[in-house]
């Protein structure tokens, strides 16, 4: 719950999603669940000439088991509050 938690608060923000399948779609974050579904708005390839069929993709669903890594804003990122929130959930509380 560690990760939903954290990516419930960067809803509105921009970041990058890379699947498993190579494809990067960078976008506005607008949703996230519990199994760390992704929906993003505003979507655009990164690599648009790889991947030219996407360029009419504007809004898309992202299932949580086919991402490789989620990019996030630099400032979105409070390393301590992520620490602190970390030796909690080790704790069990």
């Amino acid at each position: 719950m560690l990760f939903f938690s954290y990516f419930k608060e960067l809803v509105g923000k921009e970041v990058t999603v890379e699947l498993k399948n190579d494809l990067a779609i960078r976008g506005t974050l607008h949703s996230v669940d519990q199994y760390l579904n992704i929906k993003l708005e505003n979507t655009r390839v990164v690599d648009q000439d790889k991947y030219p069929h996407m360029l009419s993709v504007r809004n898309c669903f992202i299932r949580g088991s086919v991402v490789r890594y989620v990019m996030l804003p630099q400032d979105g990122v409070d390393i301590d509050i992520l620490h602190d929130a970390t030796r909690r959930e080790a704790r069990g509380g």
